[in-house]
């Protein structure tokens, strides 16, 4: 068996823009994935167009999360050229196959994406180890249409996540309320590995949340938006005056956003 030590040292580094959100946080520094996800915020981009681009984005945005927070395991690998020479085997490390996942789709926004993180995960992990659950929740509101909490329709959850990795792919992280909840039920249902947390937009709002209430999330992103921030704070490292940034309106929808995602990916204007 070929013994050949650069497949037992390869390393893998995301890039990713600076910030000052503390080392749980990534957002993404990649054109292509960035100019993908400026196409489905523009205002003529419609279905089938929209699940199209949902594709694209979340199986890269799969790869990355894998890549950086999954584990591995040294392995012996043949290759069809086995059966002609013995050295068509190689010793390697690779994603750990029995890796248990937990995908966490929530309606509305999050299934579409979720289902996309599901698929991905059986492609390449033991299928019997992953797993997709399902949460119909949304955004509670007052009187202003100001946030100001969730509301729960109902659960579909498949068992425990004792030592499982726990995904939760939704599109945006407005004010991170709906996030909050999913991982408040899953901590009732055992110990995870990780909390991943995987979007395409977050808002400084949404981490300063997060920073309060789950600290050891680990989130992804694709892009930071905090358009309603003053001109100069705007020029400054994301998270330098967190407390001055701003990337929600009135309403608590971002800017500059993408829309109402939930709205758009299913053709309900609701």
């Amino acid at each position: 068996m070929l013994q050949d030590n650069q497949y037992l040292k390869q390393e893998y580094q995301i890039s990713q823009i600076e910030h000052r959100y503390g080392q749980n946080i990534h957002i993404l520094s990649d054109p292509y994935l960035f100019t993908t996800l400026a196409k489905l915020g523009r205002p003529d981009c419609k279905q089938p167009l929209i699940n199209s681009l949902l594709n694209t984005l979340y199986r890269e945005l799969v790869k990355v999360v894998v890549n950086q927070e999954f584990p591995l395991v040294e392995a012996t690998v043949e290759t069809r050229m086995k059966a002609q020479h013995p050295q068509g085997a190689f010793k390697a490390k690779v994603i750990d196959p029995d890796t248990k996942v937990t995908c966490v789709s929530l309606a509305r926004a999050g299934t579409v994406p979720s289902q996309i993180c599901f698929d991905a995960f059986n492609y390449f992990l033991n299928p019997d180890g992953v797993r997709q659950d399902h949460i119909s929740i949304n955004r509670k509101t007052d009187s202003k249409e100001q946030v100001i909490g969730t509301q729960l329709g109902g659960l579909k959850i498949g068992g425990d996540v004792q030592d499982r990795i726990v995904i939760v792919p939704d599109p945006m992280g407005a004010t991170g309320s709906t996030i909050h909840s999913a991982i408040e039920i899953y901590q009732k249902l055992g110990k995870p590995k990780k909390f991943i947390a995987i979007h395409l937009v977050i808002t400084p709002e949404y981490l300063k949340l997060l920073r309060q209430t789950d600290p050891s999330v680990i989130v992804y992103a694709l892009r930071l938006d905090r358009g309603l921030s003053a001109p100069e704070i705007l020029t400054t490292v994301p998270g330098t005056h967190w407390d001055q940034e701003k990337g929600l309106n009135p309403k608590q929808y971002i800017v500059p956003g993408a829309g109402g995602l939930g709205e758009v990916i299913n053709n309900s204007y609701v």
